[in-house]
């Protein structure tokens, strides 16, 4: 039997396999048949949901997760049971697989969404997103957002800068996820187009503070999720480290939504289910989504406002300052010993070199690396050398 015949072999049996799974979905799902990319390609042996979670378990963005913040600086070294960037993302795709499986989805298109969403977090989580946001401005290149980066990173970094080429409806959870925004009911907009994504991602960098809905069922849970996975795990995390007990979280919330982790996710995910089940939109009960708003507000209030999480701000604030400084001359006056040709523009394609401005390939060049490789750079460019 020789490569094709193996390969066509394959692709009868996805089909048989895909076409019997397909038929349990519900009429709300994203059948696999409704897949488009910005190049097509040739049908291959696996779904094009599950190929696009593959890329993107196989990019350099998606390793370099665990390396960075989820709430904690440094939360790795300082302790291993502390939650990176990647306890985080798998957290999130294992709830949405969940929920979407109750739903009857498509939960290879979830699980893609999910494993994606984070890639643009910059070292030190959303502070170190504020503070590149801030130079990115400045420099004329507008906002950082970790959603959009996500996407630019799939579309425009990833594969040596030719991006990995993924479905519109993976592009489009990506972006239309948002953590940070607190939603009781998240219809889908099916009939979204390219260019309103392009159009949210021009408002965003202008500093327009405008939403847009996932065009999936598939994408909306992914979006609910990000939030069920979060919001315990960071209290979790808080009490390891001494920053608040258990205690501290109001009783009846202690009461509705639980103390620990796994009973808030327990309560959360089965209220999405129960209230989601062969409906056209994804959503939590108005008590439940009452009660989240409020945990949330703590979690701000207790964790993520924590002057003693902050007391290193200043110095990474200046850290992102200087450093996209000094990349910005090194590109000027091409220093190719430096980490910025070295390390990232030295393998990126012709294309990106050429259609990407000395900012912006700054910008990703920084937004992508891990804690540990931020601090590390800032030493090595900015502490003076022993030499006799």
């Amino acid at each position: 039997m020789n490569g094709s015949d193996v390969d066509e072999f394959l692709i009868d049996l996805y089909n048989k396999i895909t076409g019997e799974a397909e038929s349990n979905l519900s009429p709300y799902a994203t059948r696999s048949g409704e897949a488009r990319r910005l190049s097509p390609e040739a049908e291959g042996p696996r779904s094009p949901f599950a190929l696009d979670r593959d890329r993107i378990l196989y990019s350099g963005a998606f390793r370099r997760y665990s390396g960075k913040t989820q709430v904690i600086y440094f939360a790795s070294q300082l302790d291993e049971m502390l939650s990176s960037r990647s306890i985080h993302t798998l957290s999130v795709s294992q709830v949405a697989r969940t929920i979407g499986k109750f739903l009857r989805l498509n939960t290879e298109l979830v699980e893609a969404i999910a494993l994606a969403h984070d890639l643009g977090h910059s070292p030190f989580g959303h502070d170190g997103e504020k503070f590149l946001s801030d130079i990115c401005k400045a420099y004329g290149i507008g906002e950082y957002h970790h959603h959009l980066q996500s996407l630019h990173i799939v579309d425009q970094v990833a594969k040596k800068g030719r991006g990995l080429n993924l479905t519109f409806q993976v592009r489009d959870g990506i972006l239309s996820h948002d953590g940070e925004v607190h939603d009781q009911v998240l219809r889908p907009k099916r009939d979204k187009t390219e260019d309103e994504l392009n159009q949210y991602i021009r408002s965003r960098k202008a500093g327009q503070q405008v939403e847009m809905m996932p065009a999936t069922l598939e994408g909306c849970v992914v979006r609910i999720t990000d939030t069920i996975a979060y919001i315990g795990q960071d209290i979790e995390d808080a009490i390891r480290i001494g920053l608040i007990q258990r205690s501290d979280i109001p009783e009846d919330l202690r009461q509705n939504l639980g103390s620990t982790n796994g009973e808030i996710i327990d309560t959360l995910v089965k209220d999405v289910v129960f209230n989601s089940s062969d409906k056209a939109h994804v959503c939590f009960s108005k008590k439940i989504s009452a009660l989240l708003l409020r945990l949330k507000k703590f979690n701000y209030e207790n964790i993520y406002y924590s002057k003693q999480l902050k007391k290193d701000h200043d110095t990474i604030s200046r850290g992102f300052q200087l450093l996209f400084e000094i990349f910005m001359n090194d590109i000027a006056i091409k220093k190719m010993e430096s980490r910025v040709f070295r390390d990232f523009l030295d393998s990126k394609s012709e294309e990106y070199i050429s259609t990407t401005n000395p900012a912006e390939k700054v910008r990703d060049f920084i937004g992508g690396m891990t804690d540990r490789y931020f601090v590390e750079t800032m030493k090595e460019r900015l502490i003076p050398e022993m030499r006799l």
